[in-house]
Formats: structure tokens, C-alpha cells, sequence
């Protein structure tokens, strides 16, 4: 089984930077998304996934799962993990999400660009309250490839998603602050999920990367 690997918005392969190791000899695949809208995200990771070649497993972090929920519909995917991401039912945007719910901690660092585009402002608050578990040398490198993300991936609706016919896990971040945790209990019991739910806040991947794996490996193992 072949891991794809989709990092959320703002983000980059380095979002899975801690992860990587643990996967010892496990063939894997890091995507790198342009966010210039779903749709071409979509179609960019499906790309991918088409020419491994293998069955796939996919796994998304954030955003990312908005990806996986339409790339998942691939006879080449196999299973989805979501990594404290979205996870949309059919016509249901990230924004349609997110709006269904109170405001989250991290809206008050959000800012938007010229052309509509948006970006979180890494200040040192924003790593107090909304990344604190993150390692301090690990914020450098965010700061240093964290790219604006073009409104479109968070307003285009999603097509039939994958989870509805494709075995899924999902792994909940118990403190998150960027996407609440509520909203991500309610979406994994959506789609029948095998849930478990670990400490800290929205950087799982990168502070969590043994439970990621654990997660991984669990959802391998099922199929």
C-alpha cells in the first residue's frame, strides 16, 4: 500500500517533516499543492495518486482533507485518514463548515490578501495560544514556507465524497484551535469513522508524529 500524503492550506510537505521518519521503508508520497482552488488541488493530487501505480492510501492534515474526501472517489485509493481535517459531505464548502459553528480561536489571526487570498499571521501570540505544543525551531521553518491560499479552496463545494463508500479513520486533535475539535468530532461520526483522538493542538502532524503513524498503521493493517 502506497501512503499520499496532503498537507492543508498554508501548508507544505514539511508539514509531515516529523512523520516521514517513522515510516521507515513504508512507500509514501508527499503532495505539494498549488491551493489555488479545490478544484486544482483535486485534480493536481489525483494526478499523483493515478500515476503510483499501486493502491493507495491517503492521508490529509487540515484542508488537505477536503482534498482526499474528493480524491478518495479514485479506484487507485484504497482508505483515508484524516489528521484533524475536513471532512465535506457533497455540495458542503470548508467555509460552509466552519460557518455552522462559533468563530475559532484562530480567526483573530487571519488575514487576507489583495486578491482574496488568505494567510495566518504567525505572531508571538498566535504561537501562544494557537500552536503552543510547537517545537520553537519548527515555527522558523513554517514561517519561512507558509504560502497565502487562494479563497477558492475554501469556498468551492465538494463533490460525492469518498468516505461514504471508502473505509475511513479519523484522528481528532483533542486541544485544537485552528479547527475545534467539536467540529471535527461531528464530522467523523459523519462519516462513520474509526475515531481516536490525541492531545494538543492543530499541528498534529508535526507534534504528534507517533500517533499520526499509529493511525496510519492501524488503517494499513484494516485493509
Amino acid at each position: 500500500m502506497h501512503i499520499v500524503l496532503v498537507h492543508g492550506a498554508g501548508g507544505t510537505p514539511t508539514t509531515w517533516s516529523e512523520l516521514v521518519p517513522l515510516l521507515g521503508d513504508r512507500p509514501h508520497t508527499l503532495i505539494t499543492n498549488p491551493m489555488t482552488s479545490l478544484t486544482d488541488d483535486v485534480a493536481h493530487t489525483l494526478a499523483v495518486v493515478e500515476a503510483i501505480g499501486a493502491p493507495v492510501l491517503l492521508v490529509g492534515h487540515s484542508y488537505g482533507g477536503a482534498v482526499i474526501t474528493n480524491v478518495g472517489r479514485s479506484a487507485a485509493v484504497r482508505g483515508l485518514v484524516y489528521v484533524a481535517a475536513f471532512a465535506p459531505d457533497e455540495g458542503e464548502s470548508v467555509n460552509g463548515i466552519v460557518e455552522r459553528y462559533p468563530p475559532a480561536e484562530v480567526a483573530k489571526y487571519m488575514r487576507r490578501g489583495p486578491d482574496g487570498e488568505w494567510a495566518s499571521e504567525h505572531t508571538a501570540d498566535y504561537w501562544a495560544e494557537i500552536g503552543w505544543d510547537v517545537p520553537v525551531d519548527q515555527r522558523g521553518i513554517w514561517d519561512a514556507e507558509s504560502r497565502p491560499s487562494d479563497n477558492r479552496i475554501f469556498s468551492q463545494p465538494t463533490g460525492i465524497p469518498a468516505w461514504r463508500t471508502k473505509p475511513t479513520w479519523y484522528l481528532v486533535a483533542a486541544e485544537d484551535k485552528t479547527l475545534p475539535t467539536v467540529i471535527q468530532r461531528d464530522m467523523a461520526a459523519r462519516a462513520g469513522a474509526v475515531t481516536s483522538e490525541v492531545p494538543g493542538s492543530h499541528f498534529t502532524p508535526r507534534v504528534r508524529p507517533a500517533d499520526v503513524l499509529a493511525a496510519i498503521v492501524q488503517a494499513l493493517d484494516a485493509l
